[in-house]
């Protein structure tokens, strides 16, 4: 009978370190090659490492070891409501001249304007212009607008990252009055 226990435990041990074998080839074979080289700390990395974007707003993308990566698109879902942007996209490579069009509440615009600005990583003002209202702008509304702003990126900037303005008009200049929605770029 104790010849028998030890049979059980032994067989018990052995299928046990078989067990523990297994699942460290599996980590190291199989798991290990699915794990990115180096680590992704952002939403374009897991992208460009090819793990899947997901068909939400604003995107995601998910890494094979379950890392969640949101794109960052600035104050845009929150402004929703008085303003919205559909060219260029949040995280969108742009050239020079850029063309921004989008629609905004009348309220947005003074004298059928308002102001937009291109920044660089710094925040430095590289290009600057006005979006056009493409209709009556004396409404509470969403009315078109479109703008062409022309700018230059210094070629020894340390990141080609950038942002998209859209400035409320405040004529009163009373910061109660004051808006702004801010959409991340990058530059070719």
């Amino acid at each position: 009978m104790h010849m028998m226990r030890s049979k059980y435990i032994i067989t018990f041990l052995i299928i046990l370190l078989l067990a523990a074998i297994a699942g460290t080839a599996y980590f190291f074979f199989y798991v290990k090659e699915k794990a990115p080289a180096t680590p992704i700390t952002s939403y374009e990395e897991c992208v460009a490492a090819g793990f899947p974007s997901l068909e939400s707003y604003p995107p995601q993308c998910i890494t094979s070891t379950g890392e969640h990566f949101t794109q960052n698109v600035g104050n845009a879902i929150e402004k929703e409501d008085k303003i919205q942007i559909t060219s260029p996209q949040p995280g969108e490579t742009v050239t020079s001249p850029l063309i921004v069009k989008g629609k905004a509440r009348g309220t947005w615009y003074f004298e059928a304007s308002f102001p937009v600005f291109v920044t660089d990583w710094d925040g430095k003002i590289i290009g600057e212009g006005h979006a056009e209202a493409s209709g009556d702008w004396m409404t509470t509304e969403f009315v078109p607008y479109v703008a062409t702003i022309t700018f230059a990126v210094d070629p020894q900037v340390y990141s080609k990252r950038g942002s998209l303005i859209l400035q409320k008009d405040n004529p009163s200049g009373m910061p109660e009055n004051d808006d702004a929605i801010e959409i991340p770029i990058m530059f070719q």
